[in-house]
């Protein structure tokens, strides 16, 4: 059944899930949802009866949908058991899940599109303030994280152990996302070190927002 995947280019959490899909080796089909153009094509009726929220991604199998990255993210590793998104050892997955959760509940929704257009189109911020209201939340975050994985023992090439797990597929995002808004990435050299080492990976490569269909 082919798995179809309801995405737009620039989405960190549609890029969350591309990156899974790539490394469980399963195949797609990308619908894109422009979330710019005609004001936002996840508005539309059609894409809204999907999902109520008008946010990408979806997830369709079966005649399914799925909402949510992590919530796909979870049901890929149940579907698709290896290799492995999640460590065995139970304090290990929390490990794992605390910072994939870090990430999509505590940084990436603060710099949600929904978000920065509230506050540019309903409170009139100025382009500055908008800029460092991203900058702020994004730095917020990443002190902490940097700081979580420098002290890890747990922490390996990947955010846990030797190879990618949930908690990858959420940095690398957000650390594109960081760049796209002149985040200094230099205070980070851990977040970047495993930036790097995911991004040689094939799966990580062809889940990059420029190597979308959509991308033009």
């Amino acid at each position: 059944m082919t798995i179809h995947l309801y995405s737009y280019f620039r989405s960190s959490a549609s890029y969350r899930v591309r990156i899974a899909l790539h490394l469980k080796g399963q195949s797609y089909d990308t619908v894109p949802v422009h979330l710019l153009n005609n004001g936002g094509e996840q508005y539309a009726p059609a894409f809204s009866a999907l999902n109520p929220q008008s946010l990408v991604p979806v997830m369709e199998e079966e005649g399914r949908h799925i909402t949510q990255s992590l919530a796909i993210l979870e049901y890929l590793e149940e579907r698709f058991p290896t290799p492995a998104l999640l460590p065995p050892g139970l304090l290990d997955r929390a490990h794992v899940r605390e910072i994939s959760l870090a990430i999509a509940c505590d940084i990436h929704p603060l710099n949600n599109l929904r978000v920065l257009r509230m506050l540019k189109q309903e409170l009139g911020v100025s382009d500055e303030v908008k800029q460092q209201w991203i900058q702020h939340w994004i730095a917020l975050g990443f002190d902490a994280l940097e700081k979580q994985l420098a002290a890890s023992p747990r922490r390996g090439r990947f955010c846990f152990g030797e190879s990618p797990t949930m908690a990858d597929c959420c940095l690398v995002p957000q650390i594109f996302n960081a760049r796209r808004f002149n985040v200094d990435m230099t205070l980070y050299p851990t977040l970047v070190a495993i930036e790097e080492n995911c991004n040689a990976l094939k799966a990580f490569q062809m889940a990059q927002p420029s190597a979308q269909p959509d991308a033009a």
